[in-house]
């Protein structure tokens, strides 16, 4: 099982292993795991063996955390906004005199309806995170309003909508989104519900990334035997830096060597590596990989990675539509949306490459965890790229 060769950049992170600030602290994170585990619908998500996929990159096993059927949501922010959405309702009714403790079950039942009705929530997305934020929304009683840019497909606009969520849409960038959002809520009065942060805006984020880290504490009790690779998506690096700290909290002096994984066309973790600081890139952000399509990384994420990433890695978009359609031939069928893949090319090129492989550590002893973070969350997209309909 192989995919094409093709061009990809590979930069080891020279700060890797230096002390750093605690981004993600642990009791915020069992709070998020109780809170989680206790919905309706939740159950761990599938964690698969990929035998031909590690023969393939000779290391000793490759497993796949599928995401794809997270409440219904179709990928793993359905852990993060909807769990941020409830956090915000909570403190807000606190601060409102409504209830000084509401629950998540109170929020569902409508038993501070008129209250939480009058409060809107909103954010940016190229389609996962905003259906996630809708769903919280609309489970616990929120107006919600959500902004995308243009590149956001109608197929992945329309699976917000119907969760009751206004949808805006603005010119420009994934970026250029996140600010019409910022801007819009400082005018009238809503609340922001973003899964990246900047200076001012971080505790909101801190809880979306408390939710992501139970997909990490999943993946790494069902695995056989610790990892001793993780490789991961970029995009503001929300998720990257949650698996990361997870990965040091489960494992501490064996923690896994973390790879975090762009589109080569909205590569700003591994801009940022190069700079030696927090960088945005220019650009029209143009890859097939919508849900990576970010220019500006996330504060709280590259405080994270910036010294915990053991290397970035930037790939083309075909890399991508090959792992898609790799997975999609095999038996049993994986169904892995476009940013979904990005992990499983990285190691696929890193693999047979003789520096990729050596710079990695990658020997035949490996084990490597892969995040498959969505399904077919466009299905009309995902049919045209696997099938050619």
């Amino acid at each position: 099982m192989t995919i094409p060769r093709r061009p990809f950049r590979l930069m080891l992170n020279r700060h890797h292993g230096t002390p750093g600030v605690v981004v993600l602290p642990e009791a915020g994170f069992r709070r998020a795991q109780e809170e989680i585990a206790s919905w309706p619908g939740y159950a761990p998500t599938p964690l698969l063996p990929l035998p031909e996929v590690a023969q393939a990159a000779r290391v000793a096993a490759v497993h796949w955390k599928d995401e794809g059927g997270r409440f219904g949501l179709g990928s793993f922010k359905a852990l993060g906004g909807a769990y941020a959405v409830m956090k915000l309702l909570q403190a807000e009714l606190a601060k409102r005199g409504v209830a000084n403790a509401a629950t998540a079950a109170e929020l569902a039942e409508g038993k501070h309806k008129s209250a939480t009705q009058a409060i809107t929530v909103t954010c940016a997305t190229d389609g996962n995170h905003g259906r996630s934020v809708a769903w919280g929304a609309q489970r616990f009683g929120a107006r919600c309003v959500i902004f995308v840019h243009e590149a956001v497909s109608q197929g992945r606009r329309d699976a917000i909508a119907a969760y009751g969520a206004e949808i805006r849409v603005v010119p420009g960038t994934y970026d250029d989104a996140v600010r019409a959002a910022q801007k819009t809520a400082e005018k009238d009065g809503w609340f922001v519900v973003s899964d990246t942060s900047y200076p001012g805006y971080t505790e909101v984020p801190r809880d979306v990334m408390q939710g992501y880290r139970l997909m990490a504490e999943e993946a790494a009790e069902a695995l056989p035997e610790p990892p001793t690779h993780v490789f991961v998506q970029g995009g503001v690096g929300g998720v990257a830096a949650a698996v990361s700290a997870q990965m040091r909290a489960r494992y501490g002096a064996r923690v896994p060597r973390l790879i975090v994984v762009e589109p080569d066309r909205a590569a700003c973790l591994l801009a940022s590596a190069e700079a030696g600081e927090l960088t945005a890139i220019e650009g029209e952000l143009d890859t097939l990989m919508a849900g990576l399509a970010c220019g500006e990384p996330s504060l709280l994420a590259w405080q994270e990675l910036e010294r915990s990433a053991f290397a970035f890695i930037s790939l083309p978009d075909a890399a991508a539509v090959d792992c898609m359609k790799l997975l999609a031939r095999r038996q049993p069928r994986v169904v892995a949306g476009e940013s979904a893949v990005a992990g499983l090319a990285a190691l696929l090129l890193a693999a047979r490459d003789p520096f990729g492989r050596t710079a990695l550590g990658l020997e035949e002893g490996s084990r490597v965890l892969l995040f498959g973070t969505e399904g077919a969350t466009d299905p009309a997209l995902y049919a045209k790229l696997v099938e050619g309909t």
